[in-house]
């Protein structure tokens, strides 16, 4: 499994569209579920920095996400268009090949809603 990690850290007042759009179900769940080799996403809030959120994106492998993003990039830079309003920054912390087993683990260690240091006008790299 593969495993993309962010960290955003949300304009204040725009937390509720924030978790709107970044939850499982969400905007950009619904762009990633459009690909089978998505295998979900998580969204988690920071407890201890307000306004902070960290997303995970679990994909069956490196080459299935690199595909979607090859195969989706003019939809995944309309919607990152459309959401950057909604963040003062966001990180780039990893991508990861994880085992099934740790990827369970991990995702009961975070607790859902927790999870930024995007410069100003930073652009995430997977984002062409």
């Amino acid at each position: 499994m593969f495993l993309v990690l962010w960290e955003f850290e949300v304009k204040p007042g725009s937390e509720g569209r924030f978790v709107q759009v970044y939850s499982p179900g969400g905007d950009w769940d619904s762009l990633f579920h459009n690909d089978p080799n998505h295998r979900g996403t998580r969204l988690f809030q920071d407890t201890a920095r307000t306004g902070v959120y960290l997303t995970a994106d679990y994909w069956l492998s490196q080459k299935s996400y690199e595909e979607f993003l090859a195969l989706r990039r003019s939809e995944y830079k309309a919607l990152d268009a459309a959401t950057e309003d909604l963040t003062l920054s966001e990180r780039h912390i990893g991508s990861l090949e994880v085992d099934d087993a740790s990827a369970t683990v991990l995702a009961k260690r975070l607790k859902p809603g927790s999870g930024s240091t995007k410069q100003p006008g930073h652009r995430r790299q997977d984002r062409a």
